[in-house]
């Protein structure tokens, strides 16, 4: 990176950004307690635990409009071991394995991604100001650079992190780990009004999934929808469609009969970007077909954010029934940023660089950090008021 690069970037190259390509990372650090960040452990060993009543599979109600009932039932999640070295063209990562059993009982989930229509009318009827829409404080970086009084005000800027289509690819290389951070850049005044900058809009995109939002957004949205996200138990049991053993949430084939089935990087990311798909970016939603479960882009068009912290060796002792995620949250490579998972991929994953858009592909994501392809989705379980 060159120095004149402002302070923010240069940040970023030192670790502040973990992208969402490959786990968005933080734009801003969040103070963490040490039990919390630090010393987060696996979760706890547990005894064998009783089933319990069989899983909610009937709905109790009518559905809601734009939801689409899950019924209830067992599963085996994640994936079941890591290929030999050098034998990974899926790019399965340690974070999902092993494979295990798990229960959820029924729930309804919306049926596409929330949408720049649907965001607008909550900050429309809340007047909610998103994270990317907030100035960051010198404080903000506290513990990240070594003077925060050295941050000029000019760095301190609202923004998100966007696709670079200027990186330089006469020194781009991918002999490091994280050398897709090359092809990325904040981007001032980037929001989910302006997906990648203030020249930009979402006036022709209403259908379009809403982006730059982070997990404290979606939270937002959810509480005013009358509405919760997804585990990310319940979020790979609806990909699944019911299908047990699936790679894909429409198959074991990634292009049937030649056949684009999600939105993503066709070419090699981010050297060659073609647009075979139809789409550089993001798509309206139902743009391709369903799973079998009735729900849409499932895998592509955006990474989504489910409500589980991430921590990477969670698998090895989830709960079997109805699993919440860890307590703690604990990215090895960034102990002290909270960080919760993402699941689908986006329209940036490709098969040199990430394969989000498997079923059981999971990310880690800096809950501070807006990407311009990160949304969400919402569910309602059966206990919730409607």
């Amino acid at each position: 990176m060159k120095k004149s690069l402002p302070l923010i970037i240069f940040v970023g190259c030192i670790g502040l950004f973990i992208l969402a390509a490959v786990g968005p990372a933080s734009l801003f650090r969040r103070d963490a307690n040490d039990d919390s960040a630090t010393d987060a452990p696996a979760a706890a060993e547990v005894e064998p635990e009783d089933d319990g009543p069989p899983p909610i599979t009937e709905a109790p109600g009518p559905t809601p409009e734009g939801m689409v009932w899950i019924p209830g039932g067992s599963f085996m999640m994640g994936t079941e071991e890591l290929p030999p070295t050098g034998e990974n063209p899926d790019k399965i990562k340690a974070d999902e394995i092993p494979a295990h059993e798990v229960i959820v009982d029924g729930f309804w989930m919306d049926e596409t991604e929330v949408t720049n229509a649907e965001f607008a009318k909550f900050v429309d009827e809340t007047g909610y100001v998103t994270f990317a829409e907030i100035k960051p404080k010198r404080e903000d970086f506290i513990g990240v650079v070594p003077d925060i009084s050295a941050i000029p005000e000019e760095n301190l800027v609202a923004g998100a992190l966007i696709f670079n289509e200027d990186f330089d690819r006469e020194s781009f290389t991918t002999e490091y780990t994280n050398w897709e951070y090359q092809a990325w850049k904040y981007q001032p005044a980037a929001d989910w009004r302006h997906p990648t900058g203030p020249d930009s809009s979402i006036e022709d995109k209403m259908d379009h999934p809403v982006v730059n939002v982070v997990y404290q957004d979606c939270v937002a949205y959810a509480n005013w929808a009358g509405k919760r996200l997804p585990t990310e138990a319940e979020w790979e049991y609806a990909s699944r469609g019911g299908h047990e053993g699936w790679k894909y949430s429409w198959g074991n084939e990634f292009q049937p009969d030649g056949k684009h089935m999600c939105n993503y990087w066709q070419g090699t990311f981010p050297t060659d970007r073609q647009n075979l798909d139809g789409f550089l970016d993001t798509s309206p939603v139902k743009s391709f077909s369903a799973n079998d479960y009735g729900l849409y882009d499932m895998a592509g068009n955006v990474w989504e954010w489910v409500n589980d912290y991430y921590h990477h060796r969670y698998y090895a002792n989830s709960p079997k029934r109805n699993p919440q995620g860890p307590e703690k949250w604990l990215d090895p490579g960034e102990p002290l940023i909270e960080k919760r998972v993402t699941r689908g991929g986006s329209f940036l994953c490709n098969t040199n660089n990430c394969t989000g858009y498997r079923n059981a592909a999971r990310m880690r994501s800096d809950v501070s950090s807006a990407s311009y392809h990160t949304g969400f989705r919402c569910v309602i379980d059966t206990k919730m008021e409607r």
